[in-house]
């Protein structure tokens, strides 16, 4: 995959999550994938920040946007080359202060396949 590719699915990404709409957003997925988030350590311990595999990661973000129906993310940086794209972005929620996070998507067959979430 190029950079170019990674941005296209990138934005792709920012889309699907936008729209809440899970089907488009694990569709970018590879089975087997993995997320990381500091998010997750708090709402699941078990888990140790660490998830693993598309049911997983639709149980994550249903939850996520169930809770936080206003949830949005404004995209700010991609900085891609051909096997991942880091995107910073703005987390936006009603009633809460604006987060600045990153998160590097890596990427492989067209297919993401580890992300990981970073922020204060």
């Amino acid at each position: 995959m190029s950079a170019n590719n990674n941005i296209t699915i990138a934005n792709k990404w920012f889309d699907a999550f936008n729209a809440h709409n899970l089907e488009n957003l694990l569709a970018l997925y590879d089975d087997n994938a993995q997320h990381y988030s500091p998010k997750l350590k708090i709402r699941q311990p078990e888990t140790n920040g660490l998830i693993k595999g598309k049911e997983a990661l639709r149980i994550w973000w249903r939850d996520s946007f169930e809770r936080l129906p206003s949830l949005k993310y404004m995209p700010t940086r991609f900085i891609a080359d051909d096997k991942s794209i880091f995107m910073e972005y703005t987390r936006q929620v009603k009633g809460e202060d604006n987060m600045t996070v990153g998160e590097v998507l890596e990427i492989s067959n067209g297919c993401i396949i580890a992300s990981r979430v970073y922020h204060s």
